[in-house]
């Protein structure tokens, strides 16, 4: 017998390739919603050890890593960088292709 998942087990899982989590977050910031982007942070934080262990290795309290992330959330672009640092990812910007 097969053992069933839940899709947020499934995607915590698939999260954990460095590849799937930038081309998810990726996706997030194209949709254009702050509260999607933040729930893809939340996601890939999850799948990268936890908030405890994201909020460490980014040098921020867990917390306030949890509110920043939350959907009323409204992290600076210093937290944001230092939190794909330390789930292994950075942010870059290309053309807008016509």
């Amino acid at each position: 017998m097969s053992k069933i998942t839940s899709y947020q087990e499934d995607l915590i899982e698939a999260l954990k390739d460095p590849i799937e989590a930038a081309a998810y977050i990726n996706a997030a910031i194209e949709d254009g919603d702050r509260e999607v982007f933040l729930l893809a942070l939340r996601n890939v934080a999850q799948a990268h050890g936890g908030m405890s262990t994201v909020a460490e290795k980014a040098h921020l309290n867990r917390e306030s890593l949890y509110k920043m992330l939350s959907k009323k959330g409204n992290p600076e672009i210093k937290s944001i960088f230092n939190i794909l640092h330390a789930i292994g990812l950075r942010l870059t910007v290309e053309p807008e292709l016509c």
